[in-house]
């Protein structure tokens, strides 16, 4: 009995811990939302490009429901069960985003009120379940229009929007509400947002060239009528040019004494474009294999994660604003 009530008391201090983290908000618990939000935006990027890389993209052949008849896999003699499974699997994930997204809007909600209340993070934390919506409703085009390549890369860029909505969240929750201040020289800022553009403009060239590419989803799914070779050369012209850009801030970070986190992001971008660089290089001289498609998709989503990162940590809102006085104690019987 001893041995039982010590777990029973840390499960009960971990579901009850869980719970105030939305419910009584703290900033810091509301970055730890934040953070959520991106890992699950980045997360179910990589295992679209999953469903795409194992032809599963048409393994639900409806929407919204899987097959004709069933909103879940049903046996049909015209799809395996394993696409079916990786396809249907990947709508499941849609409702943790969204479970992610509700949790960051009542933090944030309860966060907006009051007269030191945060509207803005209320603001931010509402584009979460709208993008979740709208992705929904998007996947379903994306099924009716038999993965056209158009439809499917906005499906990704959808994500991108959304786990940029989640970094700026992220960022607005561990800083205050005062006039952006720059920490660094104007020029440098600059370059900062020259870079984050650069880095969504890699983006797009690199859906084109999947849109391009051999890995289509589906059998029955159309291509771009573009030439690979010449997609290719494009997206690895503008990621020369981010990775240029990138070793250029972190000069002039350095020269100029910055802040050292700023330094420090900078550092960690470049690393993540030196790796994406790498994997890039290989599956290209491997024709494409598909588990380094995912893992070029992760890059590509952390580039865009640590270039935004950057951006945020070349200026200032001053320190989080002071707690409202602190919540009554829960207790666990009102659990």
């Amino acid at each position: 009995m001893n041995s039982v009530n010590p777990t029973t008391d840390r499960i009960r201090g971990t579901l009850l811990a869980f719970y105030r983290s939305f419910m009584f908000p703290t900033g810091e618990s509301m970055r730890r939302w934040a953070l959520a939000a991106i890992v699950v935006n980045v997360g179910i990027t990589v295992t679209g490009a999953a469903v795409r890389v194992t032809g599963s993209g048409l393994g639900c052949p409806t929407w919204p429901r899987c097959t004709p008849d069933s909103f879940v896999p049903a046996r049909i003699d015209t799809h395996a069960p394993a696409n079916m499974a990786i396809e249907f699997g990947n709508r499941l994930l849609s409702f943790l985003v969204l479970a992610v997204a509700v949790a960051c809007v009542i933090a944030a909600w309860q966060l907006s009120r009051g007269e030191r209340g945060r509207p803005v993070l209320l603001r931010l934390a509402l584009v979460q379940p709208a993008g979740v919506l709208v992705q929904a409703l998007w996947g379903g085009l994306v099924v009716h229009t038999m993965l056209n390549p158009v439809t499917v890369s906005v499906h990704f860029l959808l994500s991108i929007g959304m786990t940029a909505a989640a970094v700026v969240l992220f960022a607005r929750a561990g800083e205050g509400d005062a006039p952006a201040q720059r920490v660094v020289h104007r020029d440098i800022r600059t370059l900062a947002y020259v870079l984050a553009a650069a880095a969504f403009a890699l983006l797009l060239a690199g859906v084109v060239v999947t849109g391009t590419g051999p890995h289509s989803g589906d059998e029955a799914a159309s291509r771009f009528g573009f030439d690979i070779q010449t997609v290719v050369r494009l997206h690895t012209d503008i990621a020369y040019v981010v990775v240029g850009l990138t070793f250029a801030l972190l000069f002039a970070l350095r020269v100029s004494d910055a802040p050292g986190r700023a330094r420090r992001a900078a550092l960690v971008l470049l690393g993540v474009e030196l790796s994406q660089g790498v994997v890039g290089y290989v599956q290209y001289f491997l024709a494409v294999p598909a588990a380094l498609v995912l893992l070029h998709v992760l890059g590509a989503t952390l580039v865009w994660v640590c270039a935004l990162r950057v951006v945020f940590l070349t200026r200032t809102r001053g320190p989080v604003p002071a707690p409202a006085p602190e919540q009554p104690e829960l207790h666990h019987a009102g659990v």
